[in-house]
């Protein structure tokens, strides 16, 4: 099995002198993409004064922000939220990516954090994880909707209720104050451009809380009946993807949830290293395939398709086709608390 995923960052030499400015020089590469992802919210407000048709200017908007940004624009909020970007002397700069770059990229300030950080890395995806998938049939297009529709209907007052009963007042202050700003401001802009409001930052909200509840469905679809708190069986791996390239080696879950902390350029390498433990686990890695392709399988049945791109450890328990197959079912049915 060979790994072709990144290794290290790059980023234009033209910053390197922002090394001084972030904790670990291997993020100069993100704060690259914020200038990007400054450079394309630039775009999202010139709409408002452009004199332009909106079936030009929306379309070309919406090409850059998906087609180029979106979804790198997630995982670098992913890695700031568990890693803090800037130096303590610096630290008013962490506010740009959940502040004033995020409404851009459909995530409400604080929310994302307090979500993932304060909830569900709490959790690890059991039955108080808001976002567990462990009640559900995950390989069921119904379930997945239910899923899906909760969260987005009722996410926010359920996340709410869970600082509240749990005194994490912090949390439950930065919620509620980043959602009320960022829906009152949604509002006033409504009033002066309501068109505009949606397409830059209505539609990138409602697309991304999918895309992530997509993800977050598939990180956790293949979870172990016996084990459901183990992380070597309640999650997967992606290698060799290009989803990889672009997104900070985001593939590597089970790591993630092992040591949340680990910087994204040394997912590859540690995995390597740690593979006896993740055969002895009997853990499920793909080679090939990402989250939302594996999610499309899911719900259409294409379990040969899985298979052909499970991967095989050396250490793990041998299977044939059929038993791959049949091992995979398994780990998507409901498990009751």
């Amino acid at each position: 099995m060979q790994i072709v995923d990144p290794v290290t960052a790059t980023a234009p030499r033209f910053l390197a002198g922002t090394s001084r400015l972030v904790q670990d020089p291997r993020d100069v590469s993100i704060v690259y993409l914020m200038l990007q992802c400054a450079l394309c919210a630039t775009l999202g407000i010139s709409l408002y004064f452009l004199p332009i048709s909106y079936f030009i200017s929306v379309p070309i908007y919406w090409v850059v922000l998906f087609g180029g940004l979106m979804d790198r624009f997630t995982l670098m909020l992913h890695c700031t939220s568990h890693r803090v970007l800037f130096k303590p002397e610096y630290r008013f700069l962490n506010q740009i990516i959940p502040w004033f770059l995020a409404p851009f990229f459909g995530q409400t300030p604080n929310t994302y954090f307090a979500h993932h950080m304060g909830m569900h890395h709490r959790e690890e995806n059991l039955p108080d994880d808001l976002s567990s998938t462990m009640r559900f049939q995950r390989d069921r297009l119904d379930h997945w909707l239910r899923y899906y529709l909760r969260f987005l209907f009722v996410g926010l007052f359920e996340l709410s209720i869970y600082f509240y009963r749990r005194k994490q007042w912090k949390l439950f202050g930065r919620v509620i104050v980043g959602e009320a700003i960022y829906w009152g401001s949604l509002a006033a802009l409504a009033f002066v451009n309501p068109i505009v409001t949606f397409a830059v930052f209505v539609f990138p909200l409602l697309a991304i809380r999918t895309l992530m509840m997509m993800g977050n469905w598939t990180q956790h679809s293949f979870v172990c009946q016996k084990e459901p708190e183990n992380p070597y069986r309640a999650s997967i791996t992606c290698i060799n993807t290009r989803y990889n390239r672009r997104c900070f080696n985001d593939g590597y879950h089970i790591l993630h949830h092992v040591k949340p902390r680990c910087h994204w350029t040394e997912h590859p390498i540690e995995f390597e290293r740690a593979l006896p433990e993740y055969a002895k686990h009997d853990a499920i890695v793909f080679d090939g395939i990402d989250y939302f392709e594996i999610w499309l399988c899911l719900m259409f049945g294409r379990w040969s398709r899985l298979e052909s791109k499970f991967v095989r450890l050396e250490g793990a328990p041998a299977r044939s086709k059929d038993e791959v197959i049949a091992f995979l079912r398994e780990r998507v049915r409901p498990i009751r608390a």
